[in-house]
């Protein structure tokens, strides 16, 4: 009988950053004392947690174990690359012409940065990472992964509280209402590893919009994007977040993302998937006061090989607040998405709504969508549900749209593109909704 032997891959299991990586990050940056002894304090972490793999829960239907860290390890360097490398559609205005602000990075380095004077006399901060944790540490320390997201989460967020490459700190003072939107553009040209930042503080009864934009241009060797987004929303507090990925098919992303509201605050958070070749990224949302309310909104298209999994949680931490969560995707070829969600009480939180919906369209026979809802809860005077639902698109609309001359490809587009239009009308920018529609027609007609 022969014996068939299956070599295994000759790929790293994992990355082979060593402490010696860190310090000379922190030495290379000129950064303050506090802000090294963090890195190195989270290495420590990150050395003695172990790979995370399928037999942990979280990751059992998503195998990210094909990844070369050989080539996507190597942490990305500017080569001169210039604002006018990012696409023009992420450089445009959000509104009209006007912008709050705008700060730019292409391969981790700061290539545009501007800031409306209006603001400026506000006491509004909008800045990049390390400036910040240079300038401004009495704002930036009590709130840097010691709130929201936190180094011990797991080896990825150790990870990039380690070597966290870039970042924005954005910060709007206690009662002041910002208007005009806030823009971070994150754009890569090489492959490698990037860990992008973003800390969100918005002080009591204040309010913000911000919108960050993710791309990379194209590249035959794979990269990593090791992130991390943590927004702190105080009381009464209004923040609406925006942030659209769209990585290059050689990106694996891996990203914890959290959000802290306070009491009767309100945060919109909504989120769009559409690039990379695996996404696993954690999104959760602790509604810490009373009367605080959180509504996260995600949209995704996958199709190729791509594998996306999205693993969110909507924690009550506090009586009398309202979650609400829907994810929309779409799924062709043969890729794979993955949903899993949570809502969460703890004991004596009554009164409490909680709402999760998760809406899937399958549009090959060789793609599957996984859409797996939970509760958790540890009170008795709640109105918590959720829903999963999986189906094709649907033959009546497209015959009844065929019946009016228009052709079946066109007639599909219309449909698909109306099971998305309830989440891009959530995105206030007339620009940013046209061009993911745009995005999205491309995926569908290949």
């Amino acid at each position: 009988m022969a014996v068939i032997v299956k070599r295994r891959s000759s790929a790293p299991d994992a990355p082979s950053y060593t402490r010696a990586d860190v310090e000379a990050m922190s030495a290379r940056n000129q950064e303050p004392k506090w802000l090294k002894e963090s890195r190195l304090a989270a290495w420590e972490l990150y050395e003695h947690m172990p790979m995370p793999t399928q037999q942990d829960e979280e990751w059992r239907r998503t195998d990210y174990r094909h990844i070369r860290w050989n080539e996507a390890e190597s942490l990305i360097t500017p080569n001169g690359a210039t604002y006018e490398t990012i696409p023009a559609s992420n450089r445009e205005p959000l509104i009209g012409e006007q912008q709050g602000g705008l700060i730019a990075f292409v391969d981790g380095k700061v290539v545009h940065h501007e800031l409306a004077e209006s603001l400026k006399q506000e006491g509004v901060i909008f800045t990049d990472l390390l400036t910040a944790c240079r300038d401004r540490e009495d704002l930036v320390r009590a709130n840097l992964m010691t709130k929201a997201v936190l180094p011990g989460e797991g080896k990825f967020a150790a990870l990039h509280a380690a070597l966290w490459t870039h970042g924005v700190f954005v910060y709007i003072p206690a009662g002041k209402a910002i208007e005009l939107p806030l823009h971070v553009v994150m754009h890569n040209t090489h492959d490698g590893a990037s860990m992008g930042h973003m800390l969100v503080v918005t002080e009591e009864n204040a309010q913000a919009t911000v919108l960050v934009d993710y791309s990379s241009t194209d590249s035959e060797k794979q990269s990593a994007y090791v992130g991390a987004t943590e927004l702190l929303v105080g009381a009464a507090a209004n923040l609406r977040y925006v942030a659209l990925q769209d990585w290059n098919r050689q990106t694996y992303e891996f990203s914890h993302q959290r959000a802290r509201v306070g009491r009767d605050a309100n945060l919109d958070w909504i989120v769009g998937t559409m690039g990379g070749r695996l996404v696993k990224a954690y999104l959760e949302i602790e509604l810490d006061g009373n009367g605080s309310h959180g509504r996260m909104s995600g949209f995704f298209f996958a199709d190729g090989e791509q594998l996306f999994d999205h693993d969110t949680q909507q924690n009550h931490n506090a009586p009398l607040t309202v979650s609400d969560l829907l994810f929309k995707g779409a799924a062709k070829d043969t890729a794979r998405t993955v949903w899993q969600g949570m809502i969460k009480s703890l004991p004596n939180m009554q009164k409490i709504d909680g709402y999760q919906a998760s809406r899937n369209l399958i549009l090959s026979e060789d793609a599957r969508m996984d859409g797996i809802p939970g509760l958790e809860i540890e009170a008795d005077d709640v109105a918590c549900s959720h829903a999963a639902t999986f189906g094709t698109i649907e033959a009546e609309p497209v015959f009844y749209l065929m019946s009016r001359g228009i052709e079946r490809s066109t007639a599909e587009l219309m449909v698909i593109d109306g099971f998305f239009d309830e989440l891009l009308e959530r995105i206030p920018f007339e620009r940013v909704r046209e061009r993911l529609k745009a995005s999205m027609e491309a995926k569908i007609v290949g």
